[in-house]
């Protein structure tokens, strides 16, 4: 089962390549997580430097879960008691474990959502255009990203179960388990948000407020 590690491995180390950071070394000469949120995420590079910066780290973010699943995942040959559906999902779950507890920034990464949906177009991408519709949709119509992002936390995995109980589709179970939990972590990830949005505090894109967010 050595294959298998090693996809783990590359999996995690791919997805903890902490994208905002470096894109805050060369652009700002500091650490994002000293700024806006100190999230070293999108959301947050979007706020403090704007839409260019964020959409090169969110581009690079999904690539992370893309690569895993469709790439690193073809490795793990020695594993034949496990099925590839497996295999993409446990080399998944390593980047989004990597890009939250990143090894190369002292384990404090960003909120996982870029990479997850870079793991779920790999695994299932009709859902994973319908979610991204329904954060595009929601984003613009509030204006606060964590709205969109909670939100995408809970449609995916209802998405999945809507085409594996009425539509009859081919929905692997484990990847509906991924859904649920992925939409868990998400919210837990976002749970200071949730706060905020409860007081009615949570930042909007284009407000002039910068000093907490999504």
């Amino acid at each position: 089962m050595i294959s298998l590690f090693v996809v783990l491995l590359l999996g995690y180390l791919a997805g903890s390549i902490p994208t905002a950071i470096i894109a805050s070394r060369i652009v700002m000469k500091d650490d994002i997580r000293n700024h806006g949120s100190r999230n070293a995420g999108a959301t947050n590079v979007f706020r403090v430097m704007g839409w260019k910066p964020a959409l090169i780290v969110v581009l690079i973010d999904i690539g992370k879960g893309v690569l895993a699943t469709l790439v690193f995942a073809r490795i793990a040959v020695d594993a034949p008691v496990l099925s590839p559906f497996i295999l993409q999902l446990l080399a998944g779950c390593a980047a989004i474990a990597g890009h939250i507890w990143t090894v190369f920034a002292q384990f404090r990464g960003g909120k996982g959502v870029g990479t997850a949906f870079g793991v779920l177009v790999g695994l299932a991408p009709a859902a994973s255009l319908i979610t991204l519709g329904v954060w595009l949709i929601l984003v613009f119509a509030t204006r606060i990203v964590s709205v969109g992002s909670i939100a995408a936390g809970l449609v995916f995995p209802l998405v999945l179960l809507i085409q594996k109980t009425v539509l009859k589709s081919p929905v692997p179970d484990g990847l509906l388990i991924m859904g649920i939990t992925l939409g868990f972590l998400i919210g837990v990830t976002h749970r200071a948000n949730i706060r905020r949005l409860l007081r009615g505090e949570e930042h909007r894109f284009g407000s002039s407020r910068n000093k907490e967010g999504a």
